[in-house]
């Protein structure tokens, strides 16, 4: 199958969040099952042309290679991509990414005719993609290339949606029939993400739970409706993890690396963790890890609610992350108050995410909502047990078989099962148990893009 995935920023290359990682790692996933894929993004700013071996392909245009042959396509425009930021400043969101991203979408599109590449699937993500079902099943369906080429549109987070004035409809040449409630019309703005929803061939999500709890009113962020509309064409997908960068046996940041026949290495990593954040070298004491945005969604409500409760717990925490200043000085305060309980760390730190990860015992998580999450897969990776609340990939991945779940989302819950969690590591055969189970999680991108590919074949009979 030839297949384009097309995402605003992809890894290497670019990014800003976990969109760039699973544009990075599908493609690389779906190589390895035998198929044809090329990549196009925009030519950022950000993009190291020297150390990518990017070479011009046209004047508007420079290729390079992932994978073992994945050719990789940079739309370039200076006056639109060559900023410091991908999508804004300090000051907000670029004024102009209507057009920054409308011409990356028609470049796009424009590309695959100029290359002679007729792929059978273009695989879209999020908004800044979400013009290309759009224009192919409008402006482009006259053109004889793009007959019978079928959409992927992946939705990552249904919050970020690309809404822009209305008035600024004229610019993305379409027939103004479409700026209605039934098309890219939103509360009189321009809805670019509803576009895409509404013209693709299948729309998928990335955990199944997330797929339904968007068609309700709680988390569908005004576009339930279309969803609904759309649900029989409408899947969920739980991302994969790159069991190369996250894996226990070899981790280069780890004091000791571990597996599930060894699980010496484990105990050692949690004392290295003591150590590096000053608290007590105590091994059965249950360690609680955090790596975290430090924002409401990801939960800091609730916790900073109930954290003095937690704190005067026989437990130990340590948190790493940044976010809303609000919850930096609540955390401060704490950690000030209970020093020998925990360690604040309001920074971004890989190296010490890694320890977190495998030192631990148990890995907290009590995000309101999560469209997928990839913590509590590294953390099941890493045999640290999570504890998350019942929504989207978090409900999908974590049971009882090998973590906490609470389902009704108050501090008074989360308190309740960190204590049940508590008990239960003190009965340490349960304990081993819920550890191996951990081990023997499977999230890998290689059950991901046999799944895609099942999506990609439902694409095809549209």
């Amino acid at each position: 199958m030839k297949i384009v995935v097309c995402s605003s920023e992809v890894v290497p290359f670019a990014k800003t969040g976990g969109l760039a990682d699973v544009a990075g790692a599908l493609p690389l996933a779906l190589e390895k099952e035998g198929q044809e894929v090329s990549i196009i993004m925009p030519r950022y700013k950000a993009v190291d042309t020297a150390r990518f071996r990017l070479k011009k392909l046209n004047s508007g245009v420079l290729a390079g290679l992932a994978g073992k042959n994945i050719r990789v396509y940079f739309i370039e425009n200076e006056g639109y991509f060559n900023r410091d930021g991908l999508y804004g400043d300090k000051n907000g969101d670029y004024p102009d990414n209507l057009d920054r991203f409308s011409f990356y979408c028609r470049k796009s599109l424009d590309l695959l005719q100029e290359i002679d590449f007729k792929p059978d699937i273009i695989h879209c993500h999020d908004w800044q993609s979400s013009l290309i079902p759009v224009f192919l099943k409008t402006i482009y369906s006259r053109n004889p290339f793009y007959k019978n080429i079928r959409t992927v549109l992946t939705i990552h987070n249904i919050g970020y949606q690309g809404l822009f004035p209305g008035e600024e409809f004229p610019q993305l040449g379409l027939d103004e029939s479409l700026f209605n409630m039934e098309g890219l019309e939103f509360y009189g703005k321009i809805n670019i993400l509803k576009g895409g929803l509404l013209f693709a061939d299948i729309l998928n999500t990335v955990s199944p739970t997330y797929a339904r709890e968007i068609q309700t009113k709680e988390f569908g962020f005004g576009l339930e409706g279309v969803l609904q509309k759309r649900k029989d064409s409408l899947f969920g997908i739980l991302n994969g993890l790159d069991y190369a960068i996250w894996n226990p046996q070899n981790d280069k940041f780890l004091a000791r690396n571990f597996s599930i026949t060894d699980l010496a290495g484990k105990a050692q990593d949690k004392q290295d963790l003591q150590t590096l954040c000053k608290l007590p070298l105590k091994k059965d004491v249950p360690l609680i890890g955090i790596v975290s945005r430090l924002a409401g969604q990801k939960g800091l409500d609730i916790l900073v609610e109930g954290i003095d409760e937690i704190s005067q717990l026989d437990i130990q925490l340590v948190i790493l992350g940044a976010g809303d200043l609000k919850y930096h000085q609540i955390l401060q305060e704490t950690a000030a108050k209970y020093p020998k309980t925990i360690s604040l760390n309001l920074k971004f730190d890989d190296p010490l995410a890694h320890k977190i990860y495998a030192g631990s015992d148990i890995f907290l998580m009590p995000s309101r909502y999560e469209p997928c999450g990839l913590g509590q897969l590294i953390s099941l990776r890493y045999g640290t047990i999570p504890l998350v609340f019942k929504t989207g990939g978090l409900a999908d991945t974590v049971n009882s078989e090998n973590g906490f779940v609470f389902a009704r989302y108050s501090a008074r819950d989360l308190v309740k099962t960190v204590k049940k969690a508590l008990c239960a590591f003190k009965a340490k055969t349960k304990w081993a148990a819920l550890v191996k189970n951990a081990l023997k999680s499977n999230f890998s991108w290689d059950v991901s893009a046999s799944k895609y590919l099942e999506l990609y074949a439902k694409a095809k009979k549209k």
